[in-house]
């Protein structure tokens, strides 16, 4: 089942699990999904893609000559213990309401005429749990963040060992919009807002799972499937805060690249900061596969302790962006998707 937005995954994973639920929900989400292809199959009727070439000649190129910030240190750094009630401020509240089908934004959602009683409600229990899980220290904090050299090589970015820029440690594959546009609106790829000379590039991966499977299943064998969901929601909303926190860490201090900024969690929330944190598999950057290539920067299992594929836990990469521009690839030609393989799945084969 597809989920647009990991804060929802508690209840779909609920209904699918639902003994009541479960058959009523996949059979309508089968219908839904027959239907959405079959809309998607008459959009793409009448698609038209830029041939590869063309797109990367629209390539974005900046205004004025990029200045890389050097970071306070290249390689990686490991915080093993992070301190949870400092991540405690950082919650964005609003998707944990949505993973409970509530809908609005907090903390209007308290006062709203609809649900703001059965709103109020959660948001009082999630604090008294909120409030033992940090006291009894429930779960464990973990994270590890990384810089390293870098250059632009056409959509590739080659991260290098280190300053000499002598020997390519890997490369991040990134990939091109080749839907049409308008003159003036280029074909963008991540790859265009790194230097083709110095640059630096930053990832980071962060965890607040050690522990939450015991926890839930402490709830489970109790008969307390409540608990059990909410203890996964606010691991869950703990994890994105801690990716929130560590961002602005890597700006202000780590990196510096924005020491005198002063946000507000809202101004957090929304994303008024300079640079962006794009996630292997998001529109930005479609391909899972970059994720071990990340992870393998990072040693991520070494500094993080993380397993893959679990709902609290995050790896992201930092890109230095004067200003927000969001970038999409909605759909992409054969002749990229070729080129893709020759790059990336070539190589990746034969990894462990």
């Amino acid at each position: 089942v597809y989920v647009t937005d990991a804060s929802r995954a508690v209840g779909v994973a609920s209904n699918l699990i639902s003994e009541e639920k479960s058959t009523d929900y996949q059979t309508e989400i089968r219908a839904d999904y027959e239907a959405m292809a079959e809309a998607h199959a008459r959009g793409r009727a009448e698609d038209k893609r830029t041939p590869i070439g063309e797109a990367r000649a629209n390539a974005w190129t900046p205004k004025e000559e990029h200045q890389p910030v050097k970071p306070q240190f290249t390689g990686t750094k490991i915080f093993d213990d992070y301190d949870l009630a400092e991540l405690r401020a950082y919650i964005d509240w609003t998707p944990f309401f949505q993973s409970w089908d509530l809908h609005g934004r907090y903390p209007a959602i308290l006062t709203d005429d609809v649900v703001g009683e059965a709103a109020s409600s959660l948001f009082k229990d999630a604090q008294d749990m909120l409030d033992q899980m940090i006291g009894e220290k429930w779960l464990t904090a973990k994270a590890v963040i990384g810089f390293w050299p870098c250059a632009r090589d056409g959509d590739d970015i080659v991260v290098f060992d280190d300053e000499t820029r002598s020997s390519e440690r890997t490369r991040l594959h990134t990939l091109r919009q080749q839907m049409q546009k308008r003159e003036g609106r280029p074909n963008m790829a991540l790859a265009d807002f790194i230097a083709e000379g110095a640059d630096y590039i930053g990832g980071f991966a962060v965890t607040t799972g050690h522990g939450e499977d015991d926890v839930a299943k402490r709830f489970e064998a109790a008969g307390d499937d409540y608990s059990s969901i909410m203890s996964k929601a606010l691991a869950d909303r703990l994890a994105e805060a801690f990716a929130e926190r560590m961002h602005q860490r890597v700006r202000t201090e780590f990196w510096g690249y924005a020491s005198d900024e002063a946000l507000d969690n809202d101004a957090l929330i929304g994303e008024q900061y300079k640079g962006i944190r794009p996630a292997p598999g998001y529109p930005a950057q479609p391909d899972h596969t970059e994720k071990a290539t990340l992870f393998d920067l990072l040693d991520a299992e070494k500094g993080a302790g993380m397993m893959i594929m679990v709902a609290s836990k995050f790896r992201q990469t930092d890109i230095v962006i004067l200003g927000i521009i969001l970038i999409g690839i909605n759909g992409f030609g054969i002749d990229m998707l070729m080129r893709w393989v020759e790059r990336v799945m070539v190589p990746w084969k034969g990894r462990g």
